[in-house]
Formats: C-alpha cells, sequence, structure tokens
C-alpha cells in the first residue's frame, strides 16, 4: 500500500518515542509523575469516558488504533467533522472509534471551583480504523488533521498494550484540584486567621487543594498552610 508524502507524517527517534504510541509513553510518563506517581497507574480508576465517539463496536483483527495529529486546540472540531464525513461516506466498517484523551479536573479561578476538561495530548487523535487507501484518505484530508504519526509516510498503528495503558489512564480519577498559581508567585490571603496577609507560595499541592505560602510574621517568613481557596492574586 502506497502512502504519498504529502501526509507530513512525523518521525520521533528518542527511546520510548520511536514508533508511534512511544510518544504517548514519554508524555504519559512525564504527566504522571507530576500528577500521580507512576505507581498510581492502574489503581486509581474513574470509569467515565470523556471525548470518546464510537462509531461501531467491532472485533475485527484488521482494526488498529491509530495517532493522528491535529491542530492544537481544535481536536474536538476535527473529531465531529471527521464523524460526519464517516457517515456520509459509509465507512462505519472501516472507521470505527475516535478517542480524544481527556480527565476532568477542578481548577480554582477568582476563589471559585470550575469543573474543567484537561486533554491530555493537545493536538492528537487516536482512531481505530481498518487502514487502507480509502480510510486514510478520508482521514487525512479531513479540515484540521496535519498528519499520521508513524515510520516514513506509512502510520504506524499502537500496539494493544499502549492502548490499553492510555485508555486506563484516561479513566484515572484525575488529581482534584488545579491551581492558578505558581511556586513563586506573590499572593494575598483572603480567608483565615491570616486575612490580609500578603505573602510568597513556597509549595503547591494540587491533589488536596493546599498550598504554603510564606508570611512575614514578627519579622521572619514563616510557612503557612492554606486551602487553596483562602488565597487570591494580587
Amino acid at each position: 500500500m502506497a502512502f504519498s508524502s504529502a501526509d507530513n507524517s512525523l518521525n520521533f527517534s528518542c527511546h520510548w518515542c520511536l514508533l508511534g504510541g512511544r510518544l504517548f509513553y514519554w508524555r504519559l510518563g512525564f504527566y504522571l509523575h507530576q500528577t500521580h506517581g507512576i505507581g498510581d497507574l492502574i489503581s486509581k480508576m474513574d470509569l467515565k469516558e470523556v471525548n470518546h465517539i464510537i462509531i461501531k463496536k467491532s472485533d475485527d483483527k484488521r482494526a488498529h488504533w491509530y495517532v493522528v495529529h491535529t491542530y492544537s486546540g481544535h481536536e474536538q472540531r476535527v473529531a465531529q467533522q471527521l464523524k460526519q464525513r464517516i457517515e456520509s461516506m459509509s465507512l462505519q466498517d472501516q472507521i470505527l472509534e475516535i478517542l480524544i484523551p481527556t480527565q476532568e479536573r477542578i481548577e480554582i479561578r477568582s476563589g471559585q471551583k470550575q469543573q474543567v476538561k484537561e486533554k491530555i495530548f493537545p493536538g492528537y487523535l487516536l482512531i481505530k480504523m481498518i487502514l487502507s487507501e480509502q480510510s486514510w484518505l478520508t482521514v487525512r484530508t479531513t479540515n484540521g488533521v496535519t498528519g499520521f504519526i508513524g515510520v516514513g509516510n506509512k502510520p504506524t498503528p499502537l500496539d494493544e498494550e499502549e492502548v490499553e495503558v492510555i485508555q486506563k489512564f484516561v479513566k484515572m480519577k484525575a488529581p482534584k484540584f488545579r491551581a492558578k498559581f505558581s511556586v513563586g508567585e506573590a499572593v494575598k490571603i483572603i480567608d483565615g486567621a491570616f486575612a490580609e496577609f500578603l505573602g510568597t507560595v513556597e509549595s503547591i499541592d494540587e491533589a488536596r487543594g493546599k498550598l504554603k505560602v510564606l508570611v512575614s510574621i514578627f519579622g521572619r517568613e514563616t510557612p503557612v498552610e492554606l486551602d487553596l481557596l483562602q488565597v487570591a492574586k494580587i
């Protein structure tokens, strides 16, 4: 099967990024270290799936998951356009599922909790499909798609183990909070015993929704642990 060089497939050479899904292992590992710790990958599970479009459930052995690169921020639009094209072109037996890996998180903005869906891999879609000239062309020519991930000009399917890890990670319970603060930032305490004090963020614990602020007490900087809702940006 020949594929045009115009598909702009991306090539990765670093360890764990060599073929297709290794890119996801690299990003997944980095993300996990910052949010959960690698050991929590399987143990913390949330069975709710998000941003998963199932065109047709199929156990066809010819079907594999492929990684598609899109313009960042256009993932949802691309997925919906692709779904419409699949239906209008009667390709439900070839292009089966579209997955945008996301997690639900809680952000603290202006002292208010807001639930948001965070894309784990911005700019990427996972598509389960039977690779053929027609299915490839349909995906590749969808507005917003910039190419398949693969070796040379041919898309490379993800290993089943890689797909399972990504799907389990999507279902994992994410850290409860996401703070809009950064270490070293000057903040004002707006609630509690130290209300009206100014301080500097020393550390942030998003999983617990807490942060430590260095406050000047009797001329000495003292760390005070506070809830994220107890501080505000200056």
